[in-house]
């Protein structure tokens, strides 16, 4: 795998022409709870962060609101996961800070290069995410053919709109 430390054989820090694509900044951090109102007390109630969205599926065992910390393309999320049935998987309760997501200019060059360079991606490849932007995961455990993982974090790459990349970028 090339560049694997974020910087170039020569030192110099990684380009988006080394790889196809950059990571632009946080998106979301997911966190999880058996009773997403718990996680209301302190996100919302104490905090202040503001719900701009719910979202519900079935598939992904997941309802959750999406606050909102920041404004504009500065702004990250902070999903407050409960899980549909605590007995079925995905268990989006567990680990309790379930994943993070980043920013990604290009996510098919980053899928891409990542599974060309021994990256290990989660099941279910490029799909549409709760925010409306497509998403990837990688997967938190690596195996031997694809040995570079998340060591134990879920790690949600989101395709960056426009304005993010303008930004951001």
């Amino acid at each position: 795998m090339s560049e694997p430390s974020g910087k170039a054989t020569d030192g110099s820090p990684a380009t988006r022409s080394g790889r196809g694509f950059r990571i632009l900044g946080i998106q979301q951090v997911a966190i999880g709870g058996i009773d997403k109102t718990r996680l209301g007390a302190l996100w919302v109630d104490v905090l202040g962060l503001k719900i701009k969205s719910s979202f519900v599926s079935e598939r992904e065992n997941v309802d959750e609101d999406i606050a909102a910390l920041g404004s504009g393309e500065h702004e990250v999320e902070i999903d407050l996961m409960q899980p549909l049935d605590p007995e079925r998987k995905p268990a989006v309760h567990l680990p309790p800070l379930n994943h993070i997501g980043l920013w990604v200019d290009d996510l098919r060059a980053a899928v891409a290069w990542m599974s060309a360079n021994g990256v290990r991606l989660a099941p279910g490849g490029i799909r549409p995410g709760a925010s409306g932007h497509d998403i990837c995961f990688i997967h938190p455990r690596g195996n031997d053919q694809f040995p570079v993982s998340g060591e134990g974090v879920l790690i949600e790459l989101v395709q960056a709109p426009p304005a993010v990349i303008a930004a951001l970028g």
